[in-house]
């Protein structure tokens, strides 16, 4: 509808060339703004509706003179090959930085026009730096220095003089400030009063304006501005408004399928109408296409399921099949969710080892919202954003597409962050979704960091998750020397109560080898009295069973023995020579000498009077009529 490219062969191929780019592919085919097409020899200009089937059989049916003047949207490769490349630049001055977009076959010159109109500083007086081929002069044209799309200069005066401190402070104040805007939705009639900060930039408040009346930026149609607000880049402090208050009128702006003479009539206050890049995702409406319909693939067959479903009993179960739809819808290249309970995934995050703690990232995703395509596809699938969150993140998503799943995460989010943060996601709108929630836990309660929205860039959502990761890092620190501490002191206990259990256990092992010897003692003592005990008694029964001593008048043989003990004492008795030999034993024996431990030795011949049949007499053994025994203890 935009280009009039019916083939889809040459759509196709496009595409190829701008990377898939639909935005580039459209501009590189109509690099004009606001649908003007330039003559292909620099002639007549042709206005608004150049593209559709009518611009096509109004170009058919004029003559050849006409036809051959300008450059008509067709499909052909050799024409788009000699269109013009668009380039980029970025001016800095000072505190003010200036885009200029411009055409490869422009001059040098051209662009210090633009800035001499921007800047209010003469062309003559400035100084383009920045050109990675040296300095240029103002006849140099673009396409001769091989530029690449986005480029960077600044510029430099140094026959002006600086700006006074007085207008400086005044800038400043003015930043400062703030503004009331009032502004009119003229197809609703319906006000709004809006604040702002002089800092803030008319992008900015078209954006504000985009989530209160859904007219995408592209779309919007403004009434009011000052004539300097030409920049949506353009500070409020620096535009020109009116403070403290200033009225505005937005309305939606027109098909671009409209009447040459409507075409014309917006065409006056062009720069009322955004043309940023980062409204892109917001425009699909603008080149026929509905959101959820692209290259003729209907909603339908982008949505074939629901990404979770109704009344889920289990959690679990849930994110399995939002995973799953999602791969479906997006790819493999996307955050790895959490499979589990939003309790789980606390624990996950925030309950093990602090050098282990991550932040808990919860996408809340809902179908009906115009952004959402483009969010997952653009930002939450871009490889940078994928690996940031896999290495830092425990992300958790939920849908909230249903009444009923809405409720249930609400609930959810009531009992774990507290009513204030579930009344900010219960009254945020549908085409505000979908929401990145960046949570961190703390000791006490859990705390929600950021609530990023679905109208982001994939830079803006980088620079909030660092952000985020910059005050989790602070905290983790703390955390990490809080735990190392403590687990030091629970060290130094450990070791404490080990080296006590060690003494108590050496401390009892030595009372108990010291009750087991004193046992020992007792017992072996009380045997050796025993056998003492027993000893005396045998020894008391064999001295009263010895015959008596006969005397020095005995008319019988008498045998006087005379025994040395081992400790050299003598001890001496008189035997009847008809006593047996036993009886000297047991008389040995009543004088503590056994004859199971001592041997009697005989002197002259040396022998073991032991060894002798103690039922002889001492007659017969020859220890008559005396003798001289002695007493050795047997091995």
């Amino acid at each position: 509808a935009c280009t009039g490219i019916e083939n889809i062969d040459e759509a196709i191929t496009l595409l190829e060339q701008n990377n898939w780019d639909l935005v580039a592919a459209i501009n590189g085919v109509i690099p004009q703004e606001n649908g003007i097409l330039q003559s292909e020899y620099g002639g007549e200009t042709l206005h608004g509706p150049a593209y559709g089937p009518a611009s096509h059989s109004a170009a058919a049916s004029s003559t050849p003179s006409s036809s051959s003047a300008f450059r008509h949207v067709v499909p052909s490769r050799q024409i788009v090959e000699r269109q013009p490349r668009m380039l980029d630049f970025r001016v800095e001055y000072r505190d003010r930085n200036v885009d200029v977009v411009l055409e490869d076959n422009s001059t040098v010159g051209d662009i210090k026009h633009i800035l001499e109109n921007e800047l209010q500083i003469p062309a003559s007086k400035m100084l383009l730096k920045g050109w990675k081929t040296g300095d240029v002069d103002d006849s140099t044209v673009l396409k001769t220095l091989h530029l690449p799309k986005n480029n960077s200069l600044y510029v430099l005066t140094p026959d002006l003089p600086p700006p006074s401190s007085s207008h400086s402070g005044a800038l400043q104040e003015s930043l400062n400030q703030n503004f009331m805007l009032i502004v009119t939705h003229r197809e609703v009639q319906r006000e709004y009063n809006l604040n702002f900060s002089g800092s803030s930039t008319i992008q900015e408040v078209k954006r504000n304006v985009y989530d209160l009346t859904s007219i995408p930026v592209r779309h919007q149609l403004w009434e009011g501005w000052p004539p300097s607000a030409t920049d949506d880049s353009m500070t409020l402090a620096v535009s020109g408004l009116t403070f403290p208050c200033h009225r505005l009128t937005v309305g939606r702006r027109s098909s671009p399928v409209q009447t040459r003479e409507q075409s014309e009539e917006q065409c006056t206050d062009v720069h009322m109408v955004s043309d940023s890049d980062g409204d892109d995702f917001e425009d699909a409406t603008e080149f026929g296409v509905d959101d959820g319909e692209m290259f003729g693939v209907a909603s339908s067959a982008l949505r074939k399921s629901p990404m979770m479903p109704e009344n889920a009993e289990n959690e679990g179960d849930a994110l399995l099949q939002f995973t799953a739809e999602f791969s479906s819808r997006y790819g493999d290249c996307h955050p790895v969710y959490f499979i589990g309970s939003l309790e789980a995934a606390f624990q996950e995050a925030f309950y093990g080892k602090a050098r282990d703690r991550k932040l808990l990232a919860i996408y809340l995703h809902h179908d009906e919202s115009v952004l959402t395509n483009v969010f997952c596809s653009q930002m939450l699938c871009a490889e940078s954003i994928v690996s940031y969150l896999s290495q830092n993140f425990i992300t958790w998503a939920w849908d909230m597409t249903k009444e009923a799943n809405r409720a249930r995460f609400l609930t959810m989010c009531t009992r774990h962050f507290g009513s204030v943060v579930a009344q900010t996601i219960r009254t945020q709108k549908t085409d505000q979704f979908p929401l990145f929630l960046i949570i961190m836990g703390k000791r006490s309660s859990n705390e929600v960091l950021n609530v990023i929205q679905g109208n982001t860039t994939v830079d803006e959502l980088m620079m909030r998750l660092m952000a985020a990761m910059e005050i989790f890092s602070a905290q983790q620190q703390e955390d990490i020397k809080d735990e190392d501490e403590r687990e030091a002191r629970e060290n130094v206990k450990r070791e404490q109560d080990e080296a006590y259990r060690i003494s108590l256990e050496a401390d009892r092992a030595k009372r108990e080898a010291q009750e087991r010897e004193m046992a020992e003692q007792f017992r072996l003592e009380q045997i050796r009295k025993e056998q003492e005990e027993e000893r005396e008694a045998i020894r008391l029964s064999l001295e009263q069973s010895l015959p008596p001593e006969p005397k020095d008048e005995s008319t019988e043989s008498v045998s006087k023995l005379r025994i040395r003990t081992p400790s050299g004492e003598f001890f001496e008795r008189r035997f009847l020579a008809s006593s047996k030999l036993q009886v000297v034993f047991d008389f040995v024996a009543s004088k503590g000498y056994p004859w199971e431990e001592y041997k009697l030795l005989g002197t002259f011949p040396r022998r073991d009077v032991t060894q002798l049949d103690p039922n002889k007499s001492l007659l017969e053994v020859k220890l008559y009529p005396q003798e001289t025994l002695f007493l050795e203890a047997k091995e």
